[in-house]
């Protein structure tokens, strides 16, 4: 990190404290500290962690957690993911499979929950998002998985954040979009698994990225391999 004083240019030292029996925790990747961030609530937000992995989610340097997941929206776990995570959470409501009034009614119990925002997915009508937007106080967030996508339509709804999810092509989508709101609009996008992908998606224009982390499994058989080898874990 960079910080400039008249004709200065020096490199921020950052002293890191760190625990042995906390040493193995998921870290986002450092590129993703160069987005600008989301303020949400009077938090910024620079990296959502993607997982409903409750063990994962307590052990991660993650500035939030987007808990979308591919079933029916379920309270019991949107309370239990907020009871464990120490960073604000935007929880999935359908849009999908489930709709209409059910997913409001979700979004609503989700806000009386402690949920920072709503995620939609990429089907739902704006008429279920202008209805929502009537009920709840939270930003609600729209995925978009392509340019086809009815984002205006969305966003003219009531949508006050977008997250893009067009697998290789999000830099593309992001990039387009931005475009054509300028720097305004709130932009959350899939960075990829590598350094380089996460920062052409905030070059195209990304305010924060989210972060697929490794499954409970991966980790795990690396761990088994130190242990059956001998070697310090």
């Amino acid at each position: 990190m960079i910080w400039r004083y008249g004709n200065l240019e020096k490199e921020k030292y950052i002293p890191e404290i760190k625990s042995q029996l906390r040493s193995r925790s998921i870290e986002v990747p450092p590129a993703i500290y160069k987005a600008s961030g989301i303020k949400v609530l009077g938090t910024r937000i620079k990296s959502l962690l993607f997982s409903t992995d409750v063990a994962i989610i307590k052990n991660t340097n993650a500035g939030s957690i987007i808990a979308v997941y591919p079933f029916t929206p379920q309270l019991s776990i949107t309370q239990a993911i907020l009871e464990v995570a120490a960073v604000p959470v935007f929880v999935g409501v359908g849009g999908g499979l489930t709709t209409g009034h059910r997913s409001i009614q979700i979004a609503l119990q989700a806000e009386l929950m402690g949920a920072y925002g709503v995620v939609v997915n990429a089907p739902t009508k704006n008429e279920v998002i202008r209805e929502m937007k009537d009920k709840i106080d939270i930003p609600i967030i729209a995925t978009v998985a392509s340019l086809d996508d009815d984002y205006d339509g969305k966003l003219e709804a009531g949508v006050s954040i977008l997250n893009i999810s067009g697998g290789a092509n999000t830099a593309n989508i992001v990039r387009q979009i931005r475009n054509q709101y300028g720097r305004e609009l709130p932009i959350i996008a899939t960075g990829g698994p590598r350094e380089e992908t996460i920062l052409e998606t905030i070059e195209a224009g990304a305010n924060a990225i989210t972060y697929t982390p490794p499954t409970s499994g991966e980790i795990f058989a690396t761990i088994m391999t130190k242990y059956r080898n001998g070697e310090p874990y």
